[in-house]
């Protein structure tokens, strides 16, 4: 796949994109997760490149969306799904959701929205889903104490680019890898021709090093699953809570290709840092290595102490001679030690011995060492012998290196197997959020899938046919919202009086087409509507254009009459524009085009009567009509009747007057209306 080719991927993003495992796959999917793992892509970007692909993919040219009032539904419809996710991934992930012409994407895009609507957003699911993010890949990790040795130029750059976590040296024979192992804890040699070399220092021969990088270099995957503990833990209880707090049914559950219980035991063995946790073994010698100097120090004041002690409470008699001898050889006080406390002095070392041997909780093989920190010969004070220190410091150090390696070689080992299935994870849990968002959606607006009438399924007989209709960008509950049926097929002008509900019927019908051609569930009963090419939603002008301004509106109006066959044209109240005379002929002129060229549009007009009676065509007039006045309020029934010119708000306040008195002078201003 041609990267480039996508919208928006340029050059360097391409490279970027290259780095993954699968990026077709990725592209293909809309996976915005894997897209955002990417180098230097966030999840806004990876979600617009993924748009790209999919318009693409259905050669979809992009231009559904009209105008600015139809861009403007499509986003406050859109963020009402994106309000109710719980991820910052999932909110961007509905980015990719867009109304599109093309029937392969809408369908595409309702099977998504029928089993995300069977979802039971659980609020334990919705709890666990709070610590769900997209999985980092570390790109920082960087390992001193080994490097790759090889004498071939090829070989070393592909072991650069394979494993970019160890430095890679080049030699030319065995001098050269011993010169390597006195500046490395261990050196892998990668060529075949080291096999049976010797040298001085840990030296391994590695041909198959660079197909198995996680056992050369076991900090890579540790790193990686260090980095997402969290995520990866809420991902595990996300899982469990679907298919434990769920509804229970074949729905609520999610595919995990992991192990739960291995990948929880695995991660509970991990530091964050990426060290192996819970080893006691582990734990036992490094506490060994910090606390030696401190415990060799304490071993040494126990065994004075106690020498002290029983010095004070001896009393050494030394005859004459016997003093005059020692002084001529020259001894001091370990001789007399030697001779009057040697048994003293064997039990304080003892002391000595014991407290640095239990202190350290150290094996039988390492206390024989720690047995010579103290010597035989008597001495006071009692110190250590800091060359048998050292090399009891050594032989724990090794101990635990080595140690440390093989429980980092084997949890990467079992982690690395898991990464695949633990990617899978996080994505599924993320995705199920995108589907709750849209589940939650539905159900807050009490939605239901559209009927679509393809091409050729008598589509020219329908435009749309809505039942049950509540706007969602309505900014009332749900519940004190009335529902309107609404069905329009050609050209219609929609008349009511002011606040009747005209604009909102627009703002519904619109809100029903766009989320339609999303492919998402749509706020009604019922919805039947055919597949429109794009949405062009006009919305009333604040007071008359000037002759620029009305020039630029009448070449849109214009561009739309002659090429705007599958069209929807909603309009409210063009008239605004310009003198209501001219408004009228030039309203009237504009749906006479429309209707040659099939398209379905509806005109909100307070024209409706002057414009039906200029158009050289029938021009269909529904009306949203007004019950009467009650406490100065109108009633108003906010489904629009068919074949109705509704009655205007003047209208009804004389004919109220009317019932009030001086009825002769009130019918006089009724019969204007006729």
């Amino acid at each position: 796949m041609d990267l480039e080719s996508i919208p928006g991927v340029g050059a360097k993003t391409a490279r970027a994109l290259d780095e993954l495992d699968d990026p077709e796959r990725a592209l293909e999917n809309g996976d915005v997760a894997a897209l955002a793992s990417a180098p230097g892509v966030t999840v806004g970007r990876a979600a617009r490149i993924a748009r790209g692909a999919i318009r693409r993919e259905h050669d979809d040219p992009g231009s559904f969306l009209a105008t600015d009032r139809a861009r403007e539904i499509y986003r406050q419809a859109l963020s009402l799904c994106q309000d109710r996710t719980v991820t910052d991934y999932a909110a961007h992930r509905l980015e990719t959701l867009y109304p599109s012409p093309r029937r392969s994407r809408i369908e595409e895009v309702q099977e998504f929205s029928r089993r995300a609507i069977e979802r039971d957003p659980h609020p334990d699911v919705l709890e666990a889903l709070e610590g769900v993010e997209p999985l980092e890949r570390p790109d920082d990790v960087r390992v001193r104490d080994r490097c790759l040795a090889t004498t071939d130029a090829e070989r070393y750059a592909e072991a650069r680019e394979t494993i970019p976590e160890l430095s890679v040296e080049i030699v030319e024979d065995a001098q050269g890898l011993a010169e390597l192992a006195r500046g490395y804890s261990t050196v892998v040699a990668i060529d075949e021709s080291f096999a049976g070399v010797e040298v001085e220092g840990d030296v391994q021969v590695r041909p198959d090093a660079l197909a198995d990088p996680a056992d050369v270099v076991p900090e890579r995957p540790l790193a990686f699953f260090a980095r997402n503990r969290k995520r990866l833990r809420a991902a595990v209880a996300v899982h469990r809570a679907v298919g434990g707090g769920g509804s229970g049914d074949a729905n609520s559950q999610l595919d995990a290709t992991v192990d739960l219980d291995a990948l929880e035991n695995g991660l509970e063995r991990l530091d964050d840092d990426g060290t192996v946790a819970g080893d006691p073994e582990l734990d036992r010698l490094t506490v060994a290595v910090d606390d030696l100097d401190a415990v060799a120090g304490v071993a040494e004041s126990v065994a004075n102490d106690r020498l002290r002690e029983a010095i004070e409470k001896r009393d050494v008699t030394i005859e004459g001679a016997d003093l005059l001898s020692l002084v001529e050889r020259g001894a001091g006080v370990d001789s007399l030690l030697s001779r009057e406390l040697a048994d003293e002095f064997d039990a304080a070392v003892e002391a000595a011995r014991e407290h640095l041997i239990d202190a350290l909780d150290l094996d039988v093989g390492e206390a024989e060492l720690a047995r010579h920190v103290f010597g035989d010969e008597p001495t006071f004070p009692v110190e250590r012998d800091e060359n048998a220190t050292a090399r009891l410091r050594e032989e724990l150090t090794v101990a635990r290196d080595r140690r440390a390696a093989q429980l980092k070689r084997d949890l990467a080992a079992d982690l690395a197997a898991q990464r695949e299935g633990a990617q899978d994870l996080v994505r599924s849990a993320l995705e199920l959020d995108v589907e709750l968002a849209v589940a939650r959606f539905a159900r807050d607006f009490e939605c239901t899938m559209p009927e679509f009438v393809w091409d050729g399924d008598d589509a020219e007989e329908i435009g749309f046919a809505i039942e049950g209709g509540r706007s969602p960008v309505l900014e009332e509950p749900l519940e004190e919202i009335e529902p309107v049926d609404y069905a329009v097929s050609g050209t219609t002008l929609l008349s009511g009086v002011n606040s009747g509900g005209k604009t909102s019927t627009l703002d519904l019908v619109a809100s029903v087409v766009v989320l339609a051609h999303v492919g998402l569930p749509v706020p009604a009963e019922g919805v039947r509507l055919r597949r429109f090419d794009d949405v062009h939603y006009h919305a009333k002008t604040q007071g008359t254009l000037d002759a620029g301004a009305f020039e630029s509106t009448v070449r849109e109006f214009a561009a739309l009459a002659t090429g705007g066959e599958g069209s929807l044209v909603l309009v409210d109240e063009l008239e605004s524009i310009t003198e209501p005379g001219a408004s009228a002929k030039i309203i009237a002129g504009i749906l006479e085009a429309l209707a040659e060229n099939g398209a379905t549009a509806v005109f909100v007009s307070h024209l409706a009567g002057e414009i039906r009676e200029m158009a050289a065509i029938d021009v269909a007039v529904d009306g949203i009509e007004a019950v009467g006045l009650v406490d100065g309020k109108l009633e108003v029934n906010r489904s629009p009747v068919k074949d109705h010119l509704a009655r205007s708000t003047p209208e009804l306040i004389v004919e109220k007057l009317a019932q009030d008195g001086n009825a002769a002078f009130y019918d006089r201003l009724l019969e204007k209306f006729e």
